[in-house]
């Protein structure tokens, strides 16, 4: 009897552990280990969540502040953003004009860069005064600029009259080499900053007439770019110490540029 006993007891302790390793089988493995193999869900704004020292640097190698809102990349294309008081007349494939305000759209620089084969981009307020033929964008739309994607994304004041959001006035997103660089234009911290997916933004921190640097962070802080670049500052207003509280506030990696040719 005391034999019998114990063979029915192996057999419901058999049964016990066959029904459990069916169980977890079925399941996947036991739920404390597939919840800790999950992949983190993606961040919200940026494409890069975190990004070193060296692959900060290594993104703005081609990418070359001339001072105030004016910068020129140079991979494959030579591409200008508001050219303005340029010491060097490298010949451009590409400008791209955020408004007509003078010292983003200068008739002047741009005719000095200018060849037969590039393509000006610009708002519809600068045509006339920049002359040729010229592509003309609004906030949204989406181009192929000699191979080129370029997005023109909203820019705009909030609380201050010289960037009137009627304008239709725009920053830019440029693609080159599988990197997108975002250049806001004359903006304040705008909701439509916020989901932004870009590697590179350079963003004005000079106060007045835009963002602050404090609001710069802020934006900055907000779509999460791999890198961040202060700017507007140094010509008619802003100043290196508002470029270093930009990166001071900012939480993610910021390269303060030297301006160039």
């Amino acid at each position: 009897m005391v034999e019998r006993l114990h063979l029915w007891a192996f057999l419901l302790v058999a049964l016990v552990a066959a029904a459990a390793l069916v169980a977890a089988c079925a399941g996947g493995g036991p739920r404390e280990d597939s919840a800790s193999q999950a992949p983190p869900s993606a961040p919200a704004g940026g494409v890069r969540a975190t990004t070193t020292a060296e692959e900060a640097v290594a993104m703005l190698e081609n990418v070359h502040w001339l001072g105030h809102a004016s910068f020129r990349i140079g991979d494959g294309k030579t591409i200008y953003i508001d050219p303005w008081q340029l010491k060097d007349a490298v010949p451009a494939d590409i400008i791209l004009i955020t408004h007509e305000h003078h010292d983003h759209c200068s008739p002047e620089d741009v005719s000095r860069i200018r060849g037969p084969n590039t393509t000006v981009v610009a708002t519809a307020d600068c045509v006339a005064k920049l002359g040729g033929d010229v592509v003309v964008v609004k906030p949204g739309d989406k181009i192929t600029v000699q191979g080129v994607p370029v997005e023109a994304v909203p820019s705009y004041n909030l609380d201050k009259p010289f960037h009137p959001r009627q304008n239709g006035w725009v920053g830019y997103i440029v693609t080159v080499n599988g990197v997108r660089i975002y250049h806001a234009g004359d903006s304040d911290h705008i909701p439509e900053m916020d989901s932004l997916q870009v590697d590179v933004a350079l963003l004005p921190v000079g106060g007045k007439y835009t963002m602050t640097a404090s609001e710069a962070a802020a934006a900055a802080n907000a779509m999460r770019p791999g890198v961040a670049v202060p700017m507007h500052w140094g010509r008619i207003v802003g100043s290196r110490q508002d470029a270093e509280r930009f990166r001071d506030g900012c939480k993610v990696p910021v390269q303060v540029l030297e301006p160039g040719a």
